[in-house]
């Protein structure tokens, strides 16, 4: 079966930054839609048309893949609202009660880049936004799409997105 809009694709991929550093390995197949959320433009362009055993390389610029790094979406909160073992790497699912930025989306993901006595520095960028990747990419299997997936836009959780089901004030580890 070829790849056609819409339809599940089974991958394994190498995925590194511009300067060859592994950011991330799929070893194991996983499946994507395509035709839904699951998968960068670009990346299901290179697979429209293609059958199981395709293989290729792409390089994704920034705005293809997570984005160009937003210096609007980091902000200092007091150290005050955040709990006492806070430290750099955990994230949060929105500002914490009590925030007072202005103009930051609720519903984003920050992750904690600096900790300071009276502040603490918080990112609301995906963590590979303004990175430049490199992805060889091995299409596995192609399969029809079921209607429920076709509903719902994907096959199941983006395995990209920093996202859990923690409840806003508590830490992401």
């Amino acid at each position: 079966m070829q790849v056609t809009r819409p339809c599940v694709v089974s991958l394994r991929w190498r995925l590194d930054d511009a300067q060859g550093q592994l950011i991330d390995e799929l070893a194991e197949p996983m499946e994507f839609l395509v035709g839904g959320d699951d998968l960068f433009a670009k990346v299901e362009a290179s697979l429209e048309g293609q059958e199981a055993g395709f293989e290729t390389d792409l390089a994704l610029q920034p705005e293809e893949a997570f984005g160009d790094y937003d210096s609007g979406l980091v902000c200092f909160e007091a150290r005050s609202l955040f709990p006492s073992d806070v430290e750099p790497g955990m994230q949060f699912e929105g500002l914490p009660e009590g925030a007072v930025t202005e103009g930051m989306a609720e519903d984003a993901v920050y992750t904690v880049t600096e900790v300071y006595p009276q502040h603490v520095v918080l990112d609301g960028n995906h963590p590979l936004a303004g990175i430049g990747l490199r992805m060889h990419l091995k299409l596995m299997d192609v399969r029809p799409a079921t209607e429920e997936e076709i509903q719902a836009g994907s096959v199941g959780e983006p395995i990209f997105m920093v996202q859990t089901g923690a409840p806003p004030d508590e830490p992401i580890h």
